[in-house]
């Protein structure tokens, strides 16, 4: 089924309008894309607390105020958040972007609506085992094609339970993702924030993030990880909220989105 999503509402007063097409759409249909909707674009996270905190911040505050009614992105799956921070490791973001779009194009199921093409994110078992030589045409490496391939065949045959992290602690998560191959503290980190929306992570090693935390703060000195921990000691229930608006921070100033 191909689903469309418009922005329909205000801040003060949010609607969205969801269009679906496809054959013999069902009762079950509906619920599942409510769910995947509620997922991906945060819409229960209920973000009162976070604008209160903002108010006080002679720092953070218009940073707050300037993308109020932004809610926390996620990934429909684990999986696809481990795909995007393997792709996106070491790399800017519309570079890792392109190489995600090339593989989803590649071996992604393709969907036809009235002329157009649609692909889906390839599962598991549409990469699982792929050879290096493939995904690096796709302008992965060969250390990033070879875990790609490998963490893909073990979601495929059950070895690995991707999905079973979300009832675990932020520990324990992070101790099943770092177990990955070719998985890290700043993939583990981002998996928690994007793949299961544990909006208190801030991925500590993204030299984006940390340098627009940096800009922001008026800091004269490069950040670590641990200076980004203490800079944000005071928000570390929402470090990851401050993260994405940080982010869209950035993709304003560099004229990719518009207010």
């Amino acid at each position: 089924m191909k689903v469309d999503v418009v922005e329909a509402g205000s801040i003060d007063e949010p609607r969205l309008r969801v269009d679906a097409e496809g054959s013999r759409l069902t009762g079950t249909d509906a619920s599942m894309i409510r769910l995947t909707l509620q997922r991906m674009l945060g819409l229960s996270v209920d973000l009162s607390a976070f604008y209160e905190k903002g108010k006080s911040d002679p720092v953070f505050g218009g940073l707050i105020e300037r993308f109020r009614g932004v809610k926390p992105p996620r990934f429909p799956s684990v999986f696809e958040a481990i795909v995007n921070a393997i792709a996106c490791q070491q790399l800017s973001l519309s570079a890792g972007i392109a190489i995600l779009n090339r593989l989803t194009e590649k071996y992604g199921a393709e969907i036809g609506f009235r002329d157009e093409a649609f692909f889906a994110f390839p599962a598991p078992s549409d990469l699982a085992n792929r050879q290096v030589g493939s995904l690096r045409k796709l302008g992965f490496s060969v250390q990033k094609s070879r875990t790609l391939a490998r963490i893909a065949g073990d979601a495929a045959q059950r070895r690995i339970d991707l999905e079973a992290t979300e009832s675990m602690t932020d520990a324990k998560a992070l101790q099943y993702f770092d177990q990955l191959p070719g998985i890290g503290r700043w993939s583990s980190e981002y998996v928690l924030l994007r793949g299961l929306g544990r909006t208190n992570i801030f991925p500590g090693d993204d030299v984006g993030a940390r340098n627009g935390l940096r800009r922001l703060l008026n800091l004269k000195d490069d950040l670590d990880y641990d200076g980004v921990k203490r800079a944000l000691a005071d928000w570390k229930d929402y470090a990851g909220l401050l993260y994405f608006h940080l982010r869209l921070n950035h993709l304003e100033n560099s004229g990719y989105i518009r207010q």
